[in-house]
């Protein structure tokens, strides 16, 4: 009876009721709290890749590099709107106060008393005569390279070229801007009225783009404080103190440390440029296909399924699917629960000083109750990754790639196959093993030989010479394989393999002692890296070589690689650019579900 007599308290108390509208919320510009950061770390390990350190990054290049969202920025927009407006206005009124006809005609009569009072030598008067008449400040200059500096013609040819030049500035201003006023200006008025308006337009575009992108340190300050006034310039210095704080905070979030003025990259930024080169190089896969796909990785070395099966003897316990045999056990007791045990019976299952084969409450495990998961094996691979790092590989930025590849394999296998075993080799005219922290500070090596024939040898017994001796930018792929082979032989797996990534024949290889450096490619070095690949072959060891495209690529080269590669049941990929890295974290992949199905 009273709830039918207050129908509005009742309204009032159930759940809903009044839905509100909040004016001015944008459900897609609304910036989410969660909003992924901008990515500060991939910019600053290309630098590193391509020029082997961090140390002429700067905070600017560094912020050009990266996107920030403008909406995050309090005051950013109001403030440079009002800037861009300002802008226009005054320009506006400068089109509508000026016309350019006068200025123009005055460029024009200034040029040509000019040339009437020069006076050329008789042996340059018909060349001076075309440049006047075509109006070329080129063929001016080119005359004044010729003359003596210092003579009378060369002074008045300098005089002629600014008359020109002035002229050439009038004419642009006229052509780009459409004046709508009457006032007339003079040849110097109207140079400094272009010079204001390109100022302008280029501090209104500089102004657009920090708003779309929040990077207020590409707006010129010294030139908008022409036209701002103070408390508008002090407004925008705040804003761009508060982004360049948001950009140091972002960068130590993510790895990066500024000390000394330099950029150093920690272990924190080196696992997250890898993660984002592995979404990178999967982004185009397809739940469907074959893949990386974001589900956890269980088990290292043995991994359960979901089919179990009943304990044997022998089976680790460790894979025992406990819930299911605790049902078991409890079932088995229940069916037992009114049958009354066997004097063998007891003595198998009850402590000598229990008063009942099951005291209360406690649920007795057998060996028939024991349900185990059903295993697959994830057997171990070992590889090695040789990179060449000749003198050659500077084409296209190659080595730019194969470091990008390299980070993108080490992250692969330490996030998806820890078990594996993972090595790197870089190989120019010797073969050095290297720490993948050192991978990203590799460059090709310089050239010191130009030559265009080079027969050298060099026996690296003798004490009195050293590395830092012998010209670095040939080829050593025998040495390099040498070097992958050593490490690789102490894996204890069989699935073992050299990834080989280079972009031609080799040009270097040792004989004993001897070091031989031979340019064009020589068959004797040819047959001493095929010698060591048989001894890969030998060793259970499979060569997979990548070979990059190069302009002095031929079919010498094509055909080396497949001899190569086939002695050890490997293969060759053709590939070039940023391609690499996709095309060998692929077939790692690839190759890894191979072995494990």
């Amino acid at each position: 009876m009273a709830d039918s007599d207050h129908p509005a308290e009742n309204s009032r108390n159930r759940v809903g009721g009044i839905v509100h509208t909040y004016l001015g919320y944008d459900p897609q510009r609304f910036p989410m709290p969660s909003a992924t950061p901008p990515d500060m770390v991939t910019p600053a390990f290309e630098h590193l890749l391509e020029y082997g350190s961090l140390r002429n990054l700067t905070e600017e290049e560094l912020a050009e590099a990266i996107e920030l969202d403008p909406s995050q920025i309090t005051g950013l927009g109001p403030s440079i709107s009002s800037l861009i407006a300002m802008l226009e206005e005054r320009k506006r009124k400068i089109l509508e106060t000026y016309e350019t006809t006068a200025a123009r005609d005055d460029a024009e009569r200034e040029f040509q008393q000019a040339a009437r009072e020069t006076e050329p030598p008789k042996n340059r008067q018909q060349q001076f005569d075309k440049a006047v008449r075509e109006g070329q400040i080129a063929d001016l200059e080119r005359m004044w390279y010729r003359e003596d500096q210092r003579s009378e013609f060369a002074r008045q040819l300098v005089s002629l070229m600014d008359r020109l030049g002035a002229r050439y500035e009038v004419e642009q201003l006229a052509a780009k801007y459409p004046f709508t006023g009457r006032r007339p200006m003079s040849v110097e008025q109207a140079i400094e009225v272009k010079e204001e308006l390109e100022t302008i337009d280029r501090l209104i575009e500089q102004l657009k783009e920090a708003a779309k992108n929040a990077k207020i340190y590409l707006i010129n300050m010294e030139e908008l404080g022409r036209f701002a006034d103070e408390e508008q310039i002090a407004g925008l210095d705040r804003i761009r103190q508060q982004v360049e704080e948001m950009l140091r905070q972002l960068a130590e979030q993510q790895g990066l440390q500024q000390e000394g003025g330099r950029y150093q990259l920690t272990p924190k930024a080196f696992k997250l440029f890898q993660s984002k080169l592995l979404d990178r190089i999967f982004a185009d896969l397809q739940a469907a296909k074959s893949g990386r796909h974001a589900q956890p990785i269980v088990g290292d070395g043995v991994v359960e399924t979901q089919r179990t099966k009943a304990y044997e003897f022998g089976d680790s316990l460790a894979n025992m699917d406990v819930g299911q045999s605790m049902i078991n056990a409890m079932i088995r007791e229940r069916t037992t629960l009114h049958q009354t045990p066997s004097a063998e019976e007891i003595a198998c299952i009850a402590p000598s000083n229990s008063k009942s084969p099951n005291p209360a409450g406690r649920i007795r495990l057998m060996p028939e109750d024991i349900e185990i998961h059903v295993t697959r094996n994830t057997p171990k691979c070992a590889t090695v990754l040789c990179m060449d790092m000749s003198g050659s590989m500077r084409f296209k930025g190659q080595y730019v790639n194969v470091k990008r590849m390299a980070l993108a394999l080490h992250g692969l296998i330490r996030s998806e196959y820890p078990g594996d075993y993972v090595d790197f080799v870089e190989m120019f005219t010797f073969a050095k093993r290297r720490h993948i922290s050192e991978v990203p500070q590799l460059l090709p090596k310089p050239v010191t030989i130009h030559e265009p024939f080079v027969r050298l040898k060099a026996d690296m017994s003798d004490d009195r010479l050293t590395e830092r001796d012998i010209p670095p930018h040939f080829t050593n792929l025998q040495h390099g394989l040498q070097m992958a082979r050593q490490l690789l032989q102490v894996q204890d797996t069989p699935n073992r393999q050299i990834i080989l990534i280079t972009d031609g024949l080799p040009t270097a290889h040792f004989e004993e002692k001897w070091l031989y450096l031979l340019y064009p490619p020589d068959p004797r070095t040819e047959h001493s890296t095929l010698r060591e690949g048989h001894l890969c072959r030998e060793q259970g060891i499979t060569i997979n070589i990548f070979l990059l495209s190069s302009w002095s690529q031929t079919e010498e080269d094509v055909k080396f690689a497949y001899r190569l590669a086939e002695g050890t049941s490997g293969r060759v990929f053709f590939v070039g650019g940023r391609e690499l890295d996709r095309y060998v974290v692929w077939d790692y992949v690839k190759r890894r579900r191979f072995i494990i199905g």
